[in-house]
């Protein structure tokens, strides 16, 4: 048979915890970005570490976007999901995966399971399931995987992992390879148990599913360039090495832990160091003191653990120390949704401190620009003598995409050390009264000692409650986000210069709101979009590009409320996170549209939505 050519398909692998979904969706990507298709991945993580088995709130497992295009987001309903129980496919349908017409390849081993209780599930299950419109089909996965090795749970995945790759025309010797990747280290009797599996995978979708067998060839003008295809914790952790940082201390939190892991394998290798400190005060602590002696230190965490840091943040805010924080957002308050996507720490890290506590923001939209904005907050801390904070979430930290290999420079990497004598005649907080900088001495250069203090200070380092002192020094260190808005550009429109309506947004979602306003453009509607990076301080022009449009409104993964819930009303609404502040800066009516379902916007939720407001706002000129 000569396969069916389609441009894109979504794929889902869904389990029970530790049953290596997440391996085999991961190692699909990767065959499939080196096959040089467009690649999104994202993972789906039950809130418990070790859920119970055959559960809903149990699923886990990894959706896989491949396509002709350069791909930039989850996309909608799945195309092909492969269960390994039935139960754990309740949940995706609750979250809106699926559509009429998704394929299931569905473990049958349950059919048949010694339980009445589990036989009967099952049967209702898949009654459900094809009565939902999903097509399903019964196959005897576990059975197959018993002929090769003796506990199909250590092996499933692999299985699995040879029938997507025939039904979607993937290289067969290039899986083989990928799977001696994935265990490179192993023993050599479980990298060929693996191979095996996934060649009886391979010949089960043959001769079993043969009507499933798509091509979906590679994107077009990409030639030979190179790529790299990783998450975005070890795009951050490249980041790390690339800007010549030597130290991260953190600790462990989800959804930033890979990222330590990452580094803890590699970074040793470039001279790095990584401190996994007792708690995330202490992790914050020794990043401090390794920046107050001369080697600016990143800090990696999520949103409680920065919560713990928020006293440490604003030391060295006050101390003008050189910091990099990464903050890879998941669901709050509290402990929140650990493993589910939410983008709810923009107000507190500008804000969530005491006093006046100015610091860099910056929002990593692309898993690339995890890569490259953590390079740029190193060079902007030592700058500008500031914490920078830099913005990830759930989706890019899990998520999988073939980017651009980045060419190194030495550009990138931190300058050596100044140990020149200091002259003890400039004082350590030398302030340039229009731009707030002044030249950092470090404790090693001889007269370069200073006394640290997180109290109110002179220029001299020097404890002062004198009013007009204390008035100084808090515009000095305010007046360096003015400084550097006055560099930037203004964000550039995704659509046309002017219309009915501008979406803004910023972080993961960008690819999904770019997808969401290419569809309404297509279909006539005017409306744009432009999406932030530097979120303090905001891109300059906001004002300019807002009053070229009949309605500016946000897309966030946070809280705001519906206008239309009962009690709500024009005084007390509150507004999306990014609305809130775009509001304060711009004294614009900016509207919002936030949901906080727990995973990644898909692009016709947001069409939808935005849709929604074309309409009103449509009905209310007239047109």
């Amino acid at each position: 048979m000569n396969p069916t050519t389609i441009q894109e398909h979504i794929v889902e692998i869904v389990s029970d915890s530790g049953e290596g979904a997440q391996k085999c969706g991961q190692t699909f990507g990767n065959i499939s970005a080196k096959m040089r298709n467009g690649v999104w991945t994202v993972e789906i993580i039950p809130a418990e570490i070790q859920p119970p088995a055959r559960t809903p709130s149990g699923a886990s497992g990894i959706r896989v976007r491949l396509g002709s295009k350069y791909i930039t987001n989850v996309g909608n309903e799945g195309d092909l999901v492969v269960a390994f129980n039935e139960q754990v496919l309740y949940s995706r349908i609750a979250n809106g995966a699926y559509k009429k017409g998704t394929i299931v390849l569905l473990d049958n081993r349950w059919a048949t399971d010694p339980s009445t209780k589990i036989q009967q599930l099952y049967v209702k299950a898949v009654e459900e399931f094809r009565d939902h419109g999903l097509i399903v089909h019964e196959l005897s996965i576990h059975e197959a995987c018993l002929k090769v090795v003796k506990d199909p749970r250590k092996g499933k995945n692999m299985f699995v992992l040879g029938m997507l790759c025939r039904i979607y025309n993937r290289d067969r010797e290039m899986g083989r390879n990928e799977i001696a990747l994935t265990f490179a280290g192993k023993k050599e009797a479980i990298i060929s148990s693996n191979q095996n599996l996934f060649d009886a995978g391979y010949q089960f979708a043959i001769d079993q599913l043969s009507e499933y067998f798509f091509d979906i060839p590679p994107q077009q003008g990409m030639g030979d360039q190179p790529m790299v295809v990783t998450n975005g914790n070890t795009a951050v952790g490249l980041g790390v090495m690339a800007s010549g940082m030597e130290l991260v201390s953190m600790y462990p939190i989800t959804p930033a832990t890979s990222a330590s892991h990452y580094l803890a394998d590699v970074f040793p290798a470039c001279g790095g160091f990584v401190h996994q400190a007792e708690d995330e005060i202490a992790a914050i602590a020794f990043a401090i003191g390794a920046s107050y002696a001369g080697k600016t230190a990143c800090t990696i965490t999520s949103g409680p653990g920065m919560a713990l840091k928020t006293e440490n943040l604003g030391l060295a805010v006050m101390a003008e120390i050189p910091l990099v924080i990464v903050d890879v957002q998941r669901g709050g308050p509290s402990t929140g949704l650990p493993t589910k996507i939410e983008q709810g720490d923009l107000l507190s890290s500008l804000y969530g401190m005491p006093g006046d506590a100015p610091k860099v923001i910056l929002a990593a939209a692309t898993i690339a620009e995890c890569f490259s904005l953590v390079v740029l907050a190193r060079k902007l801390a030592e700058a500008f003598r500031t914490p920078v904070i830099v913005l990830t979430d759930a989706n890019l930290a899990t998520g999988v995409q073939p980017w651009e290999r980045p060419e190194l420079t030495r550009d990138m990497l931190a300058p050596p050390l100044d140990q020149s004598e200091w002259n003890p005649q400039i004082p350590a907080y030398d302030w340039d009264k229009k731009t707030g900088l002044s030249q950092r001495p470090i404790p090693g250069m001889p007269n370069g000692e200073y006394v640290l203090t997180g109290l109110s200070h002179t220029k001299r380092s020097k404890v002062s409650y004198e009013a007009a002192e204390n008035q100084q020094s808090t515009s000095m260190r305010s007046r360096k986000l003015a400084t550097l808005q006055s560099t930037l550009t203004p964000p550039k429109i995704h659509g046309g210069e002017d219309g009915d309506l501008l979406v803004v947004g910023w972080g993961s979602t960008f690819g999904a709101i770019e997808e969401a306003v290419d569809n309404l453009r297509e279909r006539g509607n005017k409306v744009s979009a432009i999406h932030l990076r530097f979120l303090s301080p905001l891109e300059p022009g906001l004002k300019d590009i807002f009053s070229r449009f009949n309605k500016v409104m946000t897309v966030e993964v946070n809280y705001s409320d519906d206008p239309n819930a009962p009690m709500i009303t024009a005084e007390n609404r509150r507004y999306a996170q990014l609305a809130t502040l775009l509001r304060v800066q711009t004294l614009v009516d900016v509207d919002c549209w936030s949901v906080v379902y727990g995973h990644p916007l898909q692009p016709d939720l947001i069409e939808q939505a935005l849709q929604g407001h074309l309409d009103t706002l449509n009905s209310a000129t007239g047109e």
